[in-house]
């Protein structure tokens, strides 16, 4: 195994088995204190292999400078530590598929699970690759732990082979992307270049310019309680009235798990609480503004119609705005999207450029005035117990940042 590949796979299975989960219901940033696990770590490494200017700021972001060897624009590469709150992510135990022989996959913390090329079709092209999957009970962790890998990895060669030119690299290590809360409004100014690219993409080739434009919505119900034994006339359950909301939702057409491409939806994350109260969290995805808004007056009419069948109840609606599809600022200056894919292209890769079904740290830095496309780091079936990365996958993302750097200066 070649030197590279030998310290993306230590790197990544060092930090997959570090549990940095976020939590969309702390208020604190970053959101949970074990995210701050990674950053110290990283912190620590960066300072070893030379890195400048590394500082752990007050909102959570690790941020380190390369010094330029060339004259170049100023880049950020940007990657974060926290993992996906849907599936649980304590106890990581990664293990290393090697020469990966195109069958099934088994896992040994649970028999009953397997991971085939009819249920992950990308995994029909990696034989003969290095396969990191978790053990069966936990999600990987490769989003994004192996944009972190490949970020340290691509830093430490640059930093060791000073004759390689490149301009002004700034690295940046995000909190809580996974809950929308990744990029504090301080980050643009700190991490200060010219553009920027998120290693947080999937597929071998992908570079990415366009995300979801994304809302969160608050629904609070409070009923009437009392004792249900006298409850004729007077009570109002604000668990009934939740569930008249939810089915009074476009149960056909809107849901995550019927809307491919660029069709958008309405998702209930969670809800909480009792008869007396209920509060249900919804997030609101679309690639138009216009089809973003739509969605959000469906859920407040919903909500109105339900408010006005019973008016004893209280009924509250919030939606607040995430992120904004990074496609509105990026078409209009393609420049770091086409030193990206000429980049992949050195490389004989083909590069697509397809609607991220999501959103990335780069939808909000874009939006805040810091163009940063989206690449691709190998990993796949994220946020679940399938989720696996080829470590060959990750060696090409970290060649691209390479070859990326030094065409930048030309």
């Amino acid at each position: 195994m070649s030197d590279m590949l030998t310290e993306l796979e230590t790197r990544l299975t060092r930090y997959c088995a570090i549990d940095s989960q976020s939590d969309a219901a702390s208020q604190t940033a970053p959101s949970t204190a074990i995210q701050l696990d990674m950053a110290r770590l990283l912190v620590q490494e960066l300072t070893e292999i030379g890195g400048a200017d590394v500082t752990l700021t007050d909102y959570g972001t690790v941020l380190a400078t390369l010094p330029a060897t060339a004259t170049g624009p100023t880049i950020g590469f940007l990657a974060h530590v926290d993992t996906a709150p849907q599936f649980n992510a304590t106890g990581v135990k990664p293990r290393v598929i090697r020469g990966y022989n195109g069958g099934a996959i088994t896992y040994p913390d649970d028999p009953a699970l397997t991971l085939t090329p009819e249920i992950s079709p990308e995994l029909a092209r990696k034989q003969g690759h290095d396969i990191v999957t978790a053990s069966g009970l936990t999600l990987l962790g490769a989003d994004d732990k192996a944009g972190v890998a490949i970020l340290m990895t691509a830093a430490r060669h640059l930093l060791t082979n000073p004759h390689i030119p490149h301009g002004k690299i700034r690295l940046a290590f995000t909190p809580d992307e996974e809950i929308g809360r990744g990029v504090d409004k301080r980050l643009p100014s700190d991490l200060g270049v010219d553009f920027a690219y998120t290693f947080d993409g999937g597929k071998v080739g992908e570079i990415e310019y366009e995300s979801f434009s994304a809302d969160g919505v608050t629904v609070t119900i409070k009923g009437v309680s009392i004792h249900p034994g006298l409850a004729k006339g007077k009570m109002v359950n604000a668990i009934h009235l939740a569930a008249k909301i939810i089915a009074a939702l476009p149960q056909q057409t809107m849901l995550p798990e019927l809307t491919e491409g660029r069709e958008g939806f309405i998702h209930a994350t969670d809800m909480s609480g009792g008869s007396s109260q209920m509060t249900l969290h919804f997030i609101l995805r679309d690639f138009e503004r216009e089809g973003l808004e739509q969605k959000g007056e469906i859920l407040r009419a919903v909500c109105t119609a339900v408010a006005a069948s019973e008016p004893r109840a209280e009924i509250t609606c919030t939606i607040t705005p995430q992120y904004r599809n990074m496609r509105y600022w990026l078409e209009t200056d393609m420049a770091p999207v086409d030193l990206a894919r000429d980049a992949a292209r050195a490389l004989g890769l083909d590069p697509v450029s397809v609607p991220i079904r999501g959103g990335t740290d780069g939808s909000r830095l874009t939006e805040m005035g810091v163009p940063c496309p989206n690449l691709f780091t190998g990993m796949q079936e994220i946020h679940g117990p399938l989720e696996w990365v080829s470590v060959q996958d990750m060696a090409m993302a970290t060649n691209l940042m390479l070859t990326l750097v030094q065409n930048a200066t030309r």
